[in-house]
């Protein structure tokens, strides 16, 4: 945990950038018609139909104020894979390194870019990240999930049909937060830590 506060503490360098990456998925709701019969319209049922899920991998740089939004059908290994290759060639290809916060998940690890990429590019892209990891369940500690929660409440929370109409949604919301340049104000700090999370320290 301290680990991942320290980082947070860094001051903010565009060539050294502290990146988080979080994911979620939702599920796509189609709405049900019941047709109309003569005389009577057509209805909206109050249940919806289940049309596939869309998961979401938000990549934050918190003291930019920025973010960027994939929208996938599926959060495999390699999917994680081919984001870390956008990360580091396309969104931060001007980075020496790119300083990366990202939660415990299985897939989230240089392995994942070995299942998709061929051994020489796995490791240079590998080489592209400084690598920190919120503990187990202590995800709250990744910024992007922080991101996330604001996504699913603003843009997100009505149903949406279909991936397109998801994709779309998700854009339209991240452009305008970044054009709003939105930073995330954080002030819990490792000695913040050791008072009031002091039960999670061991006892010496």
């Amino acid at each position: 945990m301290e680990d991942i506060l320290d980082v947070y503490q860094r001051p903010y360098d565009p060539l050294l950038p502290v990146v988080c990456i979080d994911e979620t998925s939702r599920q796509l709701m189609k709405e049900t018609r019941m047709p109309g019969l003569p005389g009577h319209p057509e209805k909206l049922d109050y249940e919806y139909e289940r049309n596939g899920t869309a998961n979401i991998f938000m990549i934050f740089e918190p003291l930019a104020g920025k973010r960027e939004t994939i929208v996938t059908e599926r959060r495999t290994a390699k999917d994680f894979a081919q984001v870390l290759q956008r990360v580091s060639d396309a969104f931060y290809a001007h980075a020496e390194k790119i300083v990366l916060v990202t939660d415990n998940l299985n897939t989230h690890t240089t392995a994942s870019l070995y299942q998709l990429f061929p051994p020489e590019e796995a490791r240079r892209l590998a080489k592209r990240f400084e690598w920190h990891y919120t503990p187990k369940h202590a995800s709250w500690l990744d910024m992007a999930e922080i991101e996330i929660g604001i996504l699913g409440r603003q843009a997100l929370a009505k149903p949406l049909a279909d991936m397109n109409r998801f994709k779309e949604q998700v854009r339209v919301w991240t452009i305008k937060r970044n054009t709003e340049g939105i930073r995330t104000n954080w002030q819990f700090t490792t000695p913040d830590a050791r008072i009031k999370l002091k039960k999670l320290y061991p006892i010496l």
